[in-house]
Formats: C-alpha cells, structure tokens, sequence
C-alpha cells in the first residue's frame, strides 16, 4: 500500500481540532472531528471491513484503502466520473477513535455520504453519529452544495430510522442492489434557502370536503389546470365529477361514488382539489389530484389518508408531478409504482403514486411552524388552538396526533379537549404562555385573528391539550458505499 501525506498535515489538523471544539462542541470538548492522517489507516480500514460485511458484497477493506488514498493524497477523485474530491473525517472520543464520515463531492453540485459509521462501543452513546453527520453537512454546506444524500440499507433499522429523523427523505429503494436480499434505500436532504423552505409550508391551508359553495371554484380550477396533463377534461366531465359526489352517500361501489376534498386559504379561496373515487378490493383512487400552489398540494397528501382511512386500505394516484411535487411525495410517505407514457395526455408521462393506509402508523396530521414544533418538544408549548372544523370536532381524548413541520414531525396525544365560543373566551380560561411562548395575551389574540378571520372563529374555538410522545431511537452504524 502507498499513502502519501498531505502538505502542513499535523498543523492543520490540530488547528482544525481546536477549531471544531471552538465552534461545535464548547462545553463538551473531549469529543473532536478531524480530517484523516495516514496513521488512521488500519482504524478506517478494520471499521469498514467489520461494519460493511452485512448490508454490502465486494472487497471493503479494498474500498477502505482506495477512499483513504484519495483523501490522504489531497481529496482529488481521478478515478471518479461525476465526483471532483473525497474527504474523510474521524471523530475521537478522548483521544480515541470513534467514528468517520466520508463524502463525496460531485460536479452536479451536490454531496454524497459514503459511508458513515460509528465504532461498535460508542454506539448509541455520546451522539457521536449526530456530530459526524452535522459536520459533513456544514462542510458540504460550505462548498456550497444544493444537497446531500446516501443509500442505506433497509435492513440496517438503527441508521436508516437516524437519517429520517435529521429530516431525510425517502427517495425509492432497490432490491438486492448492492447485496442479494438487501434492500438499499436511498435518501437525500435539501440545503435550501428560508424563502424555498416555505413553499412548502401551508400559510393556513385547511383539507375539508367540498361544499356547495366551493362548486364553481373547483370547476374553473379543473378546467384551467387539468387539459395540461389530461385528455377528455371539459365542463360535461367537471359535472359528471359533481355527479358521483351527489352519489356518495350511497357508499356503493358499484355506483362509482366519488369523495371531493378542496384545500382552501383563510378567504376560502379554493387552491386544491382532490377527487377521491373507492375501488373494488378496497383501494382508493384519486384522481383528479391538482394545487395552484406547492403548499396545497402538500397540505391534501399530508390530510387526505388520515380522512380516507375509513374508505380503504391503499391510496394511489395518477399525476404528472412537477420536482417539488415529487419532493412533497417522498416526504408525505408515498411511493412512485409506475410510469405510464402518454396514457392520458400525448408526451406525457402519468406516474403512479401510492400509499398504504392501514395500521396505526397513518394517524391525524396537524402542520406546524418548525419554531412551534421545537416549543412542543420543549414541553413549553402544551396547547394547540384550532378552530371547530368537523375533523377537529372529531378529535378525542387520548388521540395520538402527528405534528409536521416542512421536514419533521413529533407525535403528541391528546390529554385534554375544550370548547370555547371565540378567542377572547378562550383566552379569559387559557394561558396564553402555553399556546404561544413568550407572547403577550394582546399579541396572541391579533395572531389568532389573522391566521383565522371571524367566519371561521364563527365556527367555534377547540383548545387541544398536548404532550409529547417520547420515540427511542438507535444510533447509526453506517450509510452506503462510494
């Protein structure tokens, strides 16, 4: 093996040492991340070999030699396709080794983590997986990277579940990819701008089903937006639709009732409509499934399979999505099952989309600022008001609710449900404190009224108390391969 040296090695690494205690970690400096030296050699080489074994084929400690290489001669990928540098960082728990993390900067602008491991006797201690994780993520951040990914196998429960819960995303998964009988599962995250951040966000965007008053709404927005992707779409079908709709308290199959759920804003202004058609075997089509806005798409993925759940076992739908439908997709849960060329719409490809909707695990949705969604982990914010809409009437004691934000989610349940006429009686009953941290009962009272105006505040007050359900997770052991 030939390992040569990188230029002013020792001093840069201790000044990157003291460094990362400087900026990362300084209350607890025993823990260090640092660029490999040749001396880490036989700790990357027997941590890959070890760690690697299960979940993937091939030569590792090979694999391990040639990484190091490349980092140890200076970070330059020359046998790379796609990738410009490569770069290892160790972390030492008191002077041990105790980790590394390896990335992979490719020319598309993006980073890729291959592989992250923690030593077996640091696991699920000291959060050294975490430090790791968030220092690649800073250094790709600093080279300007739009994103960040890795495959890991499916089978490695205790890092697959790690990445989820540091906001990855789901992108597919492949059988038997790198090992016979392992699933890869890859996943990726966003380093993304605050004002592309709230796309995603709903700005008061509630899912209900439609009404009489929603009708002719809901038409111009089909016949606007849906001859895009679909042949056959005129004002005889808009009315065949409202039809089935009419139908649907048969609850007959065979009658081809349809479900129509409409997203609207605080002025009722229709941006979503959602038609949702149950099939024999109990599978739920929906179809037509289309939003002005990336928000409304994203607020009818997340509500519609708690409301559906009743009607089926299985969501699919069929769309053209756009990249940030396709993004709001994958973090909702759903899968993509199939491409479909030009089976509605001449140089169109329709993609199928589905989601199951069985068991425990689809349960009510409720979107929250990510700055709210920190307070209720805190345990500083222990009540959620929301107006008497007939899903939050529903609402019962003991419930298990899940709380979103754009990337993450903390579930809560239910301990206590009241009612009030409005807001300046809720507020004469309720510490405001524990609705919103740090705002006075004036303040709290303006931000009410603002996300609700008086015909929805008409519609009653429901004051939800909530506390947090503690989720043990592992630590991770490793992600993917170069």
């Amino acid at each position: 093996m030939i390992v040569t040296e990188f230029h002013r090695e020792s001093h840069k690494k201790v000044l990157e040492c003291w460094l990362y205690r400087l900026i990362y970690d300084p209350m607890n400096s025993q823990i260090t991340i640092r660029e490999a030296v040749v001396t880490d050699f036989q700790f990357v080489v027997g941590l890959m070999n070890d760690a690697l074994g299960p979940f993937y084929g091939g030569d590792h400690a090979a694999h391990a030699e040639r990484i190091f290489n490349t980092h140890t001669s200076g970070g330059h990928d020359r046998l790379g396709f796609f990738s410009h540098e490569q770069k290892m960082f160790i972390a030492e728990k008191d002077g041990e080794p105790a980790g590394i993390v390896h990335v992979v900067g490719k020319r598309q602008g993006t980073y890729k983590i291959s592989p992250l491991i923690v030593a077996q006797k640091f696991r699920s201690k000291s959060g050294i997986g975490s430090r790791l994780l968030n220092y690649a993520e800073s250094y790709a951040k600093g080279k300007g990277a739009r994103q960040i990914y890795c495959t890991v196998a499916l089978q490695n429960t205790s890092a697959f579940q790690f990445f989820l819960r540091k906001g990855y995303t789901v992108a597919g998964r492949s059988d038997s990819h790198y090992k016979q009988g392992i699933t890869e599962s890859m996943l990726y995250k966003f380093f993304v701008s605050k004002d592309y951040e709230e796309l995603f966000d709903r700005p008061h965007i509630s899912v209900l089903p439609c009404s009489p008053q929603d009708e002719a709404q809901v038409r111009v927005l089909l016949l606007e937006v849906l001859p895009k992707h679909f042949d056959g779409i005129d004002d005889s079908w808009v009315t065949a639709l409202f039809s089935g709709y009419r139908r649907s308290d048969l609850k007959n199959i065979n009658d081809k009732y349809k479900l129509i759920y409409v997203a609207t804003d605080r002025q009722n202004q229709v941006l979503g409509v959602a038609g949702a058609t149950p099939k024999k075997g109990e599978p739920i089509k929906l179809m037509p499934f289309i939003a002005k806005s990336l928000p409304a798409f994203s607020a009818m993925l997340a509500d519609l399979p708690f409301a559906l759940k009743c009607f089926g076992h299985k969501l699919y739908l069929h769309t053209s999505p756009t990249a940030g439908e396709t993004v709001a997709l994958q973090q909702n849960g759903w899968r993509l099952d199939a491409a479909l060329p030009e089976a509605y719409h001449p140089d169109v490809v329709t993609q199928q989309w589905s989601l199951d909707i069985m068991g425990d695990n689809v349960m009510r949705i409720m979107r929250l600022k990510q700055r709210f969604l920190d307070q209720v982990r805190k345990g500083e914010k222990t009540l959620e008001v929301r107006v008497g809409y007939p899903q939050i009437k529903s609402i019962r004691l003991g419930e298990r609710i899940r709380l979103m934000s754009r990337t993450e989610t903390q579930d809560v349940s239910v301990k206590g449900i009241r009612d009030y006429a409005g807001f300046q009686d809720m507020l004469a009953h309720e510490k405001g404190e524990r609705v919103v941290p740090g705002l006075r009962h004036d303040e709290l009272l303006r931000l009410l009224q603002e996300i609700y105006p008086p015909s929805k505040e008409h519609l009653g007050v429901i004051v939800l108390e909530i506390e947090p359900v503690q989720i043990l997770h592992g630590s991770p052991v490793l992600s993917g391969q170069s």
